[in-house]
């Protein structure tokens, strides 16, 4: 096969390189404005505290689903000491779709992060993903999340091995080991380089078989520039052997044609924020969206009565908070209407501000999504 020659132009910055050919997995094609466009790429959904849970899990499936669904970030020492709430971070739901989910955890010392996969490897999914991306300052600070990037790279590197083994060692008569994947950015501000492809490729050489990159540094907002996708490229040319999936900014299709310019080669986009606001976006992105318009209020409804099936009632005034602080930018009043669930006292006042928003503007009920 002959090689050919790569070079994209992404925010300011060229990339090239030669590949030999396209992954299998990749299809493109060029368009008449000399733009690629791609098909065949996964579609993840990113993991959100107080989100990614069960119940929502539901309202994305109802449009088709993606393919892996990364649940809220576990705390090991919490799961390990069967807190009370803990056995509801890991409900699934008796569903075909619990075969996709990817247990995210999160600590800040190795050994209880290796119990904690073990224990999550015997439940429905793919695999374990470490958070080394978490910049909220009370994850970091505590030493998890993106301080796994800043560490001693012994330290982390500790910690990556004592994971897969313990992924390894539960894999019984013959069973393929979970997958162990990282979600990571691209370090502290004053990253490197080669400082940084010097820690993926420690991750690689010690078995992380996927790798999902936020292209922005510890401090980066998301009101800021939009992530370096071009970092998510070079990942995916050092790294062929490997899924390379890209995060940040993704929520509709310019945007995700953006990405993909910038990124041609990765494997697959993972999606956060976009999909809470958003729960059919993956359909949207696919072409595959039913043409008849959505009942607004009774999806709002259906995902009150899943948390209730799948939270504790302790839960349920932050699950709800956070789901209708996104899902209700899709309508005429949006300041208003989010004002106005974000205060409801307890599920049923909630379902009862649903039904007054909906009577005052009765055109916002039905939509074509």
């Amino acid at each position: 096969m002959s090689t050919l020659p790569l070079s994209l132009h992404c925010g300011g910055n060229f990339i090239t390189a030669a590949t030999s050919g396209f992954p299998a997995l990749v299809r493109s094609v060029f368009s008449k404005k000399g733009l690629f466009t791609f098909m065949d790429k996964k579609f993840l959904l990113a993991p959100m505290a107080t989100l990614s849970h069960e119940a929502f899990r539901r309202s994305v499936q109802k449009f088709g689903g993606c393919d892996e669904y990364f649940n809220e970030m576990i705390n090991a020492p919490s799961l390990l000491h069967k807190g009370r709430f803990e056995k509801f971070y890991t409900l699934t739901g008796d569903t075909p779709e619990s075969q996709k989910l990817v247990w995210q955890i999160t600590g800040t010392t190795a050994e209880p992060m290796a119990q904690a996969a073990q224990i999550l490897s015997e439940l429905p999914g793919i695999g374990i993903d470490i958070n080394m991306g978490c910049s909220a300052p009370q994850i970091a600070n505590t030493g998890a999340g993106i301080s796994w990037m800043l560490k001693p790279v012994a330290e982390t590197q500790n910690l990556v091995r004592k994971v897969k083994s313990a992924l390894e060692n539960c894999a019984k008569d013959g069973k393929t080991p979970s997958r162990l994947s990282v979600k990571l950015r691209l370090g502290a501000d004053n990253f490197t380089e080669s400082g940084f492809f010097s820690f993926t490729d420690m991750l690689v050489s010690e078995g992380v078989q996927q790798l999902t990159l936020h292209p922005r540094t510890q401090k980066e907002k998301f009101a800021r520039a939009l992530p370096r996708y071009e970092y998510a490229e070079k990942l995916s040319l050092r790294y062929p052997q490997i899924p390379i999936i890209v995060n940040g900014e993704i929520k509709d299709k310019k945007s995700l044609d953006y990405a993909l310019k910038c990124a041609p080669h990765v494997n697959g986009v993972m999606i956060g924020r976009a999909a809470a606001s958003q729960p059919w976006i993956f359909a949207k992105l696919k072409g595959i969206l039913p043409e008849e318009k959505l009942d607004m209020l009774n999806f709002a409804l259906d995902f009150i009565s899943d948390v209730e099936k799948f939270q504790p009632p302790e839960f349920f005034q932050t699950r709800l908070q956070r789901f209708f602080a996104y899902y209700c930018q899709n309508f005429s009043f949006a300041g208003y209407f989010k004002t106005q669930m974000l205060n409801a006292k307890n599920n049923e006042d909630a379902r009862e501000r649903l039904f007054q928003y909906f009577e005052k503007c009765p055109e916002d009920r039905l939509k074509k999504i």
